[in-house]
C-alpha cells in the first residue's frame, strides 16, 4: 500500500459521516452518501491533500461498488414486478437510451464513443440508493414501491447491459453473442438455485449461523466472487456479475432457509454498508476531479445541464409510462426517484476516462450532477409522497441506513 494513512482517513470519514447526518437530521435531511463524498473531496488531493488513492484502495473501492450492485440485485423480487409493470419499465428505459444517445450525439458533435459514455450514464437509476429511502418511508411494500422497484431495477440493469455491449471494445454483434452465452449460464445457475437443497445444506446453515464457520456468509461471498470472475472472463463489466449474484443469492436463501435469510442478509449488509460501500463513496470523493470542474467555464455549465438531462432522459419516460393506477403525485415522485443516479455514473465515466474518450471536465460535470441528484431528487420524492399521504410511519432515524 503506497498510502497507508489514507485507509485510516477513509475509515475515520466513514465514522464521521453518520455522526454528521445524525446531528443535522432535525434541521435538514441529507443523504449519508453526500457526507461521504463531500468529506472524501475535502481530504482528497484537490483540497486538503491528505488522502491519495493507490492500487489497494482502488481494489477495495471496486469491491464496494460490486457489493452495492449485489445488494441492489438481492432486493429485486421479479415475482412482484412482472407483467405490465415490468414491460412499462423496460420500454421506459429503452426510450431513455435512445433519447440519451441522441442528445449526447448532439452535445458532442456526433462523437460516437463519447456519446455512448454520456448517453448511457444519463439512463441510470441508483436503485441501491433509492431502496433504503423507500424502506424507511414505508413505501417499499406498497404499490408505489413495487412500481419503483421495477423501474429502478431496469434502470440499474439496463445500463449494465449497455456497458457490456457498447463499451466492451468488441464488435456489438460479438458482444451480444457473448452476453447471450453469459445469460444462458446465469439462467442455468438460476435453475440450480431454484431447486431444493439437500438436507445437509440447510442444517449447516443453521448450525454455523452464529459460529466462526459462517457457512451461509461464505457461500454468498463465493457466489459473488464466482459471478464477478465469470463476467470478467467473458470480457463483460463485473457489475453485471454482481447484479446476477444478488439475484442468485435471494433464490438460494429463500429456497433453502427462508427463516434465516434476513439474518444472513443482515450480516452481508453489515459487511457492505459497514465497510465496503462507504469506502467506495469516500474514494469517489477523493478521486473526484474538483479542479477540472472549477477550472473552466464549460464543465461548470455542463453540471446543471446534465442534472436537467437526468430528469428529461430518465425521468420523463418513467412518468409517461408509469402505470395508470398511480396518482399524479406518485408519478412525479417516480420521475425524480428514477432520475436519481450516482454509482453507475461513476463507473461509466471511469471507463470513459480509462479509454480516453471522455474529458476530465465532462466526467467531473457528470459525476457532480449525479451527486446533486442524490442530494435533491430523493428529498423531492419524499415530499411528494408525504403530501399525498403515501409515506408510512416507519421512517427511521436519518443515520440508520447507508442512504440516510
Amino acid at each position: 500500500m503506497d498510502h497507508p494513512g489514507t485507509l485510516i482517513l477513509i475509515m475515520a470519514v466513514a465514522v464521521l459521516a453518520p455522526l454528521l447526518a445524525h446531528g443535522l437530521a432535525r434541521r435538514v435531511r441529507v443523504p449519508l452518501v453526500i457526507f461521504e463524498i463531500v468529506l472524501g473531496i475535502l481530504i482528497g488531493p484537490d483540497v486538503l491533500g491528505w488522502a491519495h488513492s493507490d492500487e489497494v484502495i482502488d481494489v477495495l473501492s471496486d469491491l464496494g461498488l460490486s457489493m452495492l450492485i449485489f445488494l441492489a440485485g438481492y432486493e429485486i423480487q421479479f415475482a412482484a414486478i412482472r407483467g405490465d409493470t415490468l414491460r412499462r419499465s423496460v420500454w421506459a428505459w429503452v426510450i431513455s437510451l435512445v433519447a440519451g444517445l441522441a442528445i449526447a450525439l448532439a452535445l458532442t458533435g456526433l462523437d460516437f464513443p463519447r456519446s455512448v459514455i454520456i448517453g448511457t450514464a444519463l439512463t441510470s437509476t441508483a436503485l441501491g440508493t433509492v431502496l433504503p429511502i423507500l424502506r424507511d418511508s414505508g413505501d417499499l411494500q406498497g404499490r408505489f414501491g413495487t412500481v419503483m422497484m421495477a423501474f429502478g431495477a431496469v434502470g440499474e440493469f439496463g445500463p449494465i447491459i449497455a456497458i457490456s455491449v457498447l463499451l466492451s471494445g468488441r464488435d456489438p454483434g460479438v458482444s451480444t453473442v457473448v452476453l447471450a452465452v453469459f445469460a444462458a449460464i446465469t439462467a442455468g445457475a438460476v435453475y440450480w438455485a431454484m431447486r431444493p437443497r439437500p438436507p445437509w445444506f440447510s442444517r449447516i446453515i443453521r448450525t454455523t449461523l452464529h459460529t466462526s464457520g459462517q457457512f451461509a456468509v461464505r457461500f454468498v461471498m463465493l457466489l459473488l466472487v464466482a459471478m464477478l470472475a465469470l463476467s470478467e472472463a467473458f470480457g463483460l463489466d463485473v457489475l453485471l456479475g454482481a447484479f446476477a449474484a444478488g439475484l442468485l443469492t435471494r433464490l438460494v436463501l429463500q429456497g433453502t432457509e427462508p427463516e434465516v435469510g434476513d439474518e444472513v442478509l443482515g450480516k452481508i449488509e453489515a459487511m457492505g454498508f459497514g465497510f465496503l460501500v462507504p469506502l467506495f463513496f469516500i474514494v469517489t470523493g477523493i478521486e473526484f476531479d474538483l479542479a477540472s470542474l472549477l477550472d473552466g467555464g464549460r464543465p461548470l455549465v455542463l453540471l446543471p445541464v446534465f442534472l436537467l438531462l437526468f430528469l428529461v432522459v430518465r425521468g420523463l419516460p418513467a412518468y409517461a409510462l408509469a402505470p395508470r393506477d398511480l396518482s399524479p403525485l406518485s408519478r412525479r415522485a417516480l420521475t425524480v426517484y428514477s432520475a436519481t443516479c450516482l454509482p453507475l455514473v461513476v463507473a461509466i465515466t471511469t471507463i470513459g476516462l480509462d479509454e480516453e474518450v471522455l474529458g476530465k471536465g465532462e466526467a467531473a460535470a457528470l459525476v457532480g450532477a449525479a451527486m446533486v441528484s442524490v442530494l435533491v431528487f430523493p428529498l423531492l420524492g419524499l415530499r411528494m409522497r408525504a403530501k399525498e399521504g403515501g409515506a408510512g410511519p416507519q421512517r427511521r432515524d436519518a443515520a440508520e441506513t447507508e442512504t440516510w
